[in-house]
């Protein structure tokens, strides 16, 4: 059997080195707390919370522009504001449709840069995608996008996370047209009208339905006395007041 000795230099420097690790290992893991105390997945929200008679009306867009100019003249008739939510890669195709949108007093605001799956992505590339989309839109509008649709209303952990690293809200709906069936626009009008409810986020598309849907479902909200406003204005913060996140209808 073998007798190692061990002299009082090679002990020091054996301390040292154990130091020198375990300092190394306490600030990684210091890092890495932070990081995870830092990362705040977005809680997906699905209606407003001001508790009056207010609705938004949300429209995805990354095709269908052909109809919107006629949901425009809609939306001005009926004195209805409404948010967009439009991908990056339609908004560099139609700069001018996009102006005018903004222009008439409506909210533009972030589908991702292409309407892709975005469960498949990382909290890091979910970032990416909005923050891409983001600067097209920044770059025709001269407006920050602050709220993110994601594409098919889809999202788990990852995406909520990267929503809020950037400092996002993840918006869903309460209210489905399911317009992207093409559904009868009376079909389209009944299922607004049977679900509407204060503070209610109403999901559309620019389709044909729609557009043709529009005049009859904006006259019924004015005729009971609902309020169409841009996403912001439903979305109450105060100190004390949470923005309510309910179960997806």
């Amino acid at each position: 059997m073998k007798i190692y000795y061990f002299t009082r230099k090679k002990m020091l420097t054996v301390g040292i080195i154990v130091l020198l690790i375990s300092t190394l290992l306490g600030i990684v893991l210091t890092c890495y707390s932070n990081a995870i105390m830092t990362s705040k997945a977005a809680d997906p929200i699905y209606q407003g919370n001001t508790g009056k008679k207010v609705v938004a009306i949300t429209v995805n867009v990354d095709w269908g522009e052909e109809f919107i100019p006629a949901m425009l003249e809609q939306f001005k008739k009926n004195d209805a504001k409404v948010t967009f939510f439009v991908t990056g890669v339609w908004a560099q195709k139609h700069p001018e449709l996009l102006k005018q949108m903004y222009k008439e007093g409506h909210s533009i605001q972030n589908h991702g840069y292409k309407h892709i799956h975005f469960n498949s992505l990382s909290a890091g590339d979910t970032g990416k995608e909005i923050k891409k989309a983001e600067d097209i839109i920044y770059g025709i509008t001269k407006h920050k996008t602050s709220y993110f649709a994601p594409p098919s209303g889809e999202f788990n952990q990852e995406v909520a996370r990267g929503t809020g690293d950037i400092g996002y809200k993840l918006i869903m709906w309460s209210v489905d047209t399911i317009d992207w069936q093409r559904p009868s626009p009376y079909i389209i009008v009944n299922r607004v009208m049977k679900k509407v409810h204060n503070d209610a986020i109403i999901l559309m598309h620019p389709t044909e339905p729609t557009q043709k849907a529009l005049p009859d479902m904006l006259k019924q909200l004015t005729d009971e006395e609902y309020k169409m406003v841009t996403i912001d204005k439903i979305l109450v913060t105060a100190p004390g007041k949470k923005i309510n996140n309910v179960e997806k209808q």
